[in-house]
């Protein structure tokens, strides 16, 4: 946890680094922010979106609605720039990654890619509500080739109901804006532990299927 304070100036690590950013470039420097964030998933929405709210709060930086509008504006160019990637890496190049892949079916590749088309819009919109996810996200949307202008606002409206209230959590809790990270942080581990259940659990049924196909 970082130093609650009402002086950024005693902030320090990604927290003092990210102030020192908002105040020098301003509102799109809480775009800068974000975009780096989901293009690097490591660097915390948590920390960085409700520091933001606690920055505009002091009133000499931007405002919070400014602070929303320019958080928004970041979650869309990363968003945008993990889906060229993607669209640009292609399907085949996909595949032939993951046949190249221990354990992994091109059957469960197939169904995989055929449940994200039957239900790209609420994953694409939902997903950006999730951490962890709010990033990956846009890699199955460009492979797909989804709509770009499809993708792009389910994004936006995604990522700003995800900012708004980060955001205002950051704003209204003032100094101690840092809990806000604590209560995202158990959502964080929730995520993740359901996704390692999920790998285990496919891993296992992989094994299994492979040793009754290799007996057969």
């Amino acid at each position: 946890m970082f130093l609650a304070t009402t002086d950024t100036t005693e902030l320090d690590g990604i927290a003092g680094w990210a102030v020192t950013i908002m105040e020098t470039l301003g509102g799109p420097g809480v775009a800068l922010l974000i975009a780096i964030e989901n293009l690097f998933p490591p660097i915390p929405s948590e920390v960085i979106l409700p520091l933001a709210g606690f920055t505009a709060s002091q009133g000499t930086t931007f405002t919070l609605v400014e602070a929303m509008i320019w958080a928004t504006v970041g979650s869309v160019t990363g968003a945008w720039a993990l889906y060229w990637i993607a669209r640009l890496f292609g399907r085949e190049r996909t595949r032939a990654v993951f046949e190249w892949l221990p354990l992994v079916n091109l059957e469960d590749v197939d169904k995989t890619e055929a449940w994200f088309n039957k239900h790209d819009q609420r994953t694409v919109f939902l997903g950006r509500m999730l951490p962890i996810f709010r990033s990956l996200i846009s890699l199955p949307a460009g492979v797909i080739k989804m709509s770009f202008l499809k993708f792009t606002a389910l994004t936006a409206a995604g990522s700003t109901l995800w900012n708004v209230t980060l955001v205002s959590a950051g704003y209204l809790l003032g100094e101690n804006w840092d809990e806000v990270g604590q209560y995202v942080g158990v959502l964080s581990y929730v995520v993740v532990a359901v996704v390692v259940s999920f790998l285990v659990w496919w891993i296992v049924r992989r094994v299994r299927h492979n040793r009754a196909k290799g007996g057969t």
